[in-house]
């Protein structure tokens, strides 16, 4: 974060060195990322960062083979500069979603490409099964890359909410069983011997949509997540927000029927029991329908099922004033809708809902549509799991920049005194 002098120029914050170094480095790689290949003086412009330190910071992580050099630009007089960019073969991450169900294992290098990508269904989801699923899957996917994979620099393990709240988690066939109090970080990264990230699957989703999808625009957005439950991912000033635990976003279990159905929380009348992927399955078991995969559910969605019609109606009625809620509490730019439902139902869905209840969102110039569907499909979750650990290396955080600030403060008024 840039400071100004007293003569006004912009200055970059230096008091701290070890811990400025970390910060100025993730700005860097971050700035090349979204904007790369880029010469020094241009990474110097958008970072508000010195020449010099720049190039500093750049040797450095051409060194640790996170940029390399593309060439010089052939533009203007003079010497061209070199121009860097992301090495895609500097290091990968890897996203892990847990399901109730399956896995979902994806490999990404540094330059946010899809390198290997697997899925397997889960018969038990409890830690002691899920683990060595886990191992295998990363290993099966590193195997699948020519030539051998490049270091892994962090993991990203994605999995339903919410977490660790009294009566609210493990229970139902839309969580997870025995995961409470489990340290799956530790275990993870132990058994891997990498960093681990952990994260509720619709928070994720959203960093998917964000880095991969229809929300790469968007730098406030909140997405409505079908998973097996119903999940809600916040976007606020393009950082995910968690809330104070971790479960920021259970729009599944806001009470939208007093005395409704039973959701499998505990409660009656939860959202989640009406407009979710697994309330779909409940009405198709009573039709008679075996709980449909994705490619049955849209098929059966092709074909018109009745069961899926009246299910898209009742959702959609449920659905619609809870998007104009999140619009009068968070003024997003957009509400996505995203996740395990087939594209053609999801058209439906969003007809269905329309019109949209009147909030803050109606404004007499806006251009765009309030509700959007997200790009990135089945693997949103697992997308924005890889995603987790490149935003950790190399996104800037506000925290730091604030230290940082605050030692500069600090020093300045030393020096007055």
């Amino acid at each position: 974060m840039p400071t100004k002098s007293k003569s006004g120029a912009r200055s970059t914050i230096g008091s701290n060195p070890e811990r400025n170094r970390s910060h100025n480095r993730r700005v860097v790689l971050d700035v090349v990322r979204q904007l790369g290949p880029l010469g020094r003086m241009e990474i110097s412009r958008h970072a508000h960062l010195s020449t010099q330190a720049v190039s500093n910071i750049v040797e450095e992580l051409v060194a640790d083979g996170l940029l390399i050099r593309t060439g010089r630009l052939r533009a203007g007089r003079g010497q061209p500069p070199i121009q860097f960019a992301v090495n895609p073969d500097g290091g990968m991450t890897a996203g892990v979603e847990i399901a109730a169900d399956h896995i979902s294992t994806l490999l990404v290098d540094i330059g946010g490409r899809v390198r290997a990508q697997r899925t397997v269904p889960l018969q038990r989801n409890d830690p002691d099964a899920v683990l060595p699923v886990i191992r295998a899957e990363i290993e099966a996917a590193q195997a699948q890359l020519k030539p051998s994979a490049p270091q892994l620099l962090g993991i990203g393990v994605v999995m339903p909410g919410p977490f660790n709240v009294e009566g609210m988690t493990s229970v139902g066939p839309t969580t997870l069983s025995g995961w409470l109090d489990f340290d799956a970080a530790s275990r993870i990264g132990h058994m891997l011997g990498a960093p681990v990230t952990i994260e509720n699957d619709a928070t994720a989703a959203a960093v998917g949509e964000r880095l991969h999808g229809a929300a790469k625009d968007l730098k406030n957005f909140c997405l409505i997540y079908f998973g097996q439950g119903l999940g809600l991912g916040i976007m606020i000033d393009g950082r995910p927000y968690r809330g104070a635990n971790g479960n920021a976003g259970e729009i599944g279990h806001v009470l939208v029927e007093k005395g409704g159905r039973l959701c499998s929380c505990g409660q009656h009348g939860c959202l989640e029991a009406y407009a979710s992927v697994h309330a779909l399955d409940e009405r198709l078991s009573e039709a008679g329908v075996e709980a449909p995969d994705y490619v049955r559910l849209e098929q059966l969605h092709r074909e018109g099922h009745p069961v899926i019609e009246a299910w898209t109606q009742e959702a959609a009625g449920y659905l619609a004033p809870q998007v104009a809620m999140l619009e009068n509490l968070f003024d997003p730019e957009a509400v996505v809708l995203g996740g395990a439902l087939p594209p053609g139902l999801l058209d439906d869905l969003t007809q269905a809902m329309q019109p949209l209840p009147l909030s803050v969102a109606r404004r007499r110039n806006r251009n765009e549509a309030r509700l959007i569907h997200g790009r990135t499909g089945r693997l949103t979750a697992a997308l924005g799991a890889a995603a987790l650990p490149i935003l950790e290396a190399m996104t800037p955080r506000l925290d730091t920049a604030q230290a940082a600030q605050r030692d500069l403060s600090q020093e300045e008024t030393s020096l007055v005194g």
